[in-house]
C-alpha cells in the first residue's frame, strides 16, 4: 500500500471520500466547467472552490510523483488528466493558493 505524502490543511472532502471517488468528482467538474460553463464548486462544509485540477487540487497535491503516481501505479490505472492538462511542477508550500474563494 502506498505511503502518501499528504499536504497539510483541509481538503474539499474527507480523505475516505476523496480516496474512493476523486475520479468521479474530477469528471463531474470537467463536465460542469466545459459543458455548462460553471466554475465554482460548493463543498459539503459550504466553502467554495474553483473547479480546477491545476489551480485547486494541484495547489496542495503539488508533487505528482509522491502523491498521484503512487496510488495510480499501485491500482494499475492510467488516468488521462495529462492528455489535456499541463503536468505539474512541484511547488514549495508557501506558493500554494488552494483554489478556495
Amino acid at each position: 500500500v502506498p505511503e502518501l505524502v499528504k499536504p497539510e490543511g483541509q481538503c474539499i472532502h474527507d480523505a475516505a471520500t476523496m480516496r474512493a471517488s476523486h475520479m468521479d468528482l474530477l469528471n463531474e467538474w470537467r463536465d460542469r466547467v466545459v459543458r455548462d460553463g460553471e466554475r465554482i464548486y460548493t463543498a459539503p462544509d459550504d466553502k467554495q472552490y474553483v473547479m480546477s485540477l491545476q489551480n485547486t487540487c494541484m495547489s496542495c497535491h503539488s508533487n505528482k510523483a509522491e502523491f498521484c503516481d503512487q496510488c495510480h501505479d499501485y491500482m494499475g490505472v492510467t488516468p488521462y488528466c495529462w492528455n489535456c492538462h499541463v503536468e505539474p511542477v512541484s511547488m514549495p508550500p508557501a506558493n500554494r493558493t488552494g483554489g478556495q474563494l
